[in-house]
């Protein structure tokens, strides 16, 4: 890590070289003014990151006898205008896998799955790339492809509908997609290769580059980009899916990292963050994992990870593996500075019947590790006959398991029939997770469209 020391201690050497070498000149202007952008960018990227999880799990799989019932796993998370697309391959079952997404007006959701899916059956991993205002890429590691090569398929929607490229595989044999880079008019392919080099479906980072989506794509000659780490790391067993993007200048990859275990499934992984300045040549946060699996209630894995940076916020999409092995989609968020502040959905419910109260079960985990403010906004809409409020009750856990019985805080929205009512509490965050259940206490009318955000600060 360059500290702010160790910046100036750079500049102080270049100042001294100028002052032996004779006036500054407008070359060595540029240089010293480029060694302290390279100084400032080395700090940001080696910066603590403060870990939120999200309100996870942020998608679940589809019902019984539907295309994504058995699983789902994490795709690309994409912007276009002022929606989110968050992109994800699922199994029925059936073993193939298909390709479907969710949209959102925040990267936190809530999100909903689109009504047309699934919207490819060309394989999994997929990674979308906006290249004009109606072109779109979408690469993808292809199920019919011998040795899972890389697909590649347009569109001119976000959703849709997809045409694959005539001449697929682009690429033969070159692992999961993680995604692509387009830099100095040149298409930087990343992905987990060779697929079980290092464990069972756990691979090194490779790269290949080509002068067009279609390619033809090379292989860098100095893969791994980013190989195994010494036997006892927390990453030894290697890697799944990992995203790069670039932004500032700097490359970033987020990735899973295994802890193998006898039986797959059973993998642990967390989230390691890596940084380039030229796409190529990597190097590990210091202190990495930035994101613990621990941290997640029933998490056994974060893996397939996929990156979107936004503001002070980098959202980690990844596939939230449980401990009987069983997968979800799961959001972990890291803020890069203080203060922050972090809205997100924990309850979403169409209505509450009369004298009814929400499950536990309906709220997500609410992790309160690094947050020092905590605000809940309730919301609901009375009916017309409508003549009590709505309760909500505030549950806490140290765990993330068992939560008590009893409230920690019990609060009440206004009762207004016919009209929806919004109402933020503060609420001190002295606790670990908390979880919220929404009472309705009239005995004869119900109350529609209710919800709980919080907002989380530090």
């Amino acid at each position: 890590m360059v500290k702010k020391t160790e910046r100036i201690g750079l500049w102080l050497s270049v100042v001294v070289l100028l002052c032996i070498c004779g006036p500054i000149s407008a070359q060595d202007a540029r240089q010293a003014q480029w060694l302290d952008t390279w100084a400032k960018a080395v700090e940001r990227a080696n910066s603590t990151f403060i870990q939120i999880p999200g309100p996870n799990p942020v998608l679940v799989r589809g019902p019984k006898g539907s295309w994504d019932s058995y699983k789902i796993e994490a795709g690309d998370i994409f912007k276009d205008h002022d929606t989110y697309y968050l992109y994800y391959h699922g199994q029925g079952s059936g073993r193939g896998w298909k390709v479907g997404v969710a949209t959102a007006n925040h990267p936190l959701g809530p999100w909903k799955k689109y009504e047309k899916n699934p919207i490819q059956s060309f394989g999994p991993c997929p990674f979308v790339l906006k290249e004009k205002t109606n072109k779109f890429y979408m690469w993808f590691t292809g199920d019919s492809y011998k040795g899972g090569g890389v697909g590649l398929a347009t569109a001119s929607s976000p959703l849709g509908p997809w045409k694959e490229y005539e001449k697929n595989p682009v690429m033969k044999n070159f692992g999961y997609i993680g995604g692509v880079v387009k830099y100095q008019s040149k298409y930087y392919l990343y992905t987990a290769y060779p697929v079980g080099s290092t464990g069972s479906d756990y691979s090194p980072m490779a790269l290949a580059i080509a002068d067009r989506p279609e390619g033809p794509y090379k292989e860098y000659e100095g893969n791994p980009i980013l190989g195994q780490t010494p036997w006892g790391s927390w990453d030894d067993g290697g890697y799944s899916e990992g995203e790069v993007y670039l932004q500032d200048g700097i490359f970033h990859m987020f990735y899973g990292g295994a802890k193998l275990q006898p039986n797959r499934m059973q993998t642990r992984e967390s989230i390691g963050y890596a940084y380039s300045f030229d796409g190529i040549h990597f190097t590990r946060h210091p202190r990495n994992p930035v994101a613990i699996r621990e941290i997640v209630p029933d998490a056994g894995a974060l893996a397939e990870v996929h990156a979107y940076a936004e503001g002070p916020f980098i959202y980690l999409f990844h596939t939230l593996r449980y401990n009987n092995g069983e997968e979800d989609l799961g959001v972990q968020v890291l803020a890069t500075q203080k203060p922050f502040k972090l809205r997100m959905p924990i309850l979403i419910d169409d209505s509450i019947e009369p004298s009814q109260t929400t499950s536990l079960k309906k709220c997500v985990p609410l992790c309160l590790d690094s947050i020092t403010t905590l605000t809940l906004t309730g919301e609901s809409t009375y009916g017309p006959q409508s003549s009590r409020p709505v309760r909500l009750h505030i549950k806490t856990s140290y765990d993330g398991f068992k939560y008590d019985t009893a409230d920690m805080l019990s609060l009440e929205l206004s009762c207004a029939p016919g009209k929806t009512v919004r109402q933020t509490f503060e609420v001190k965050p002295n606790v670990k997770y908390i979880k919220v259940q929404m009472e309705n206490l009239d005995k004869s009318a119900a109350v529609s469209d209710v919800s709980v955000y919080a907002t989380v600060g530090g």
